[in-house]
């Protein structure tokens, strides 16, 4: 289950319930990705170190995402 709740500066928080996750793989389809910034690419990195599975998203996120673990 993902809890989404709105911070005082007007952004959205998305949490992945822990029960859901226990025993269970992550998978993150980013079908609607289309750009990205520094910060995004650091999170997905970190996503994949977490062993969340990223799919569905543009060829340059992945070369970026690979870029950063150099």
């Amino acid at each position: 289950m993902l809890k989404i709740t709105r911070a005082a500066n007007r952004e959205r928080v998305i949490r992945l319930i822990s029960a859901e996750s226990d025993g269970r793989r992550i998978v993150l389809d980013l079908k609607d990705l289309k750009l990205v910034d520094q910060d995004a690419v650091s999170f997905l990195k970190r996503c994949e170190a977490e062993s969340i599975q990223l799919k569905n998203f543009p060829a340059y996120i992945r070369e970026w995402i690979t870029g950063e673990r150099r």
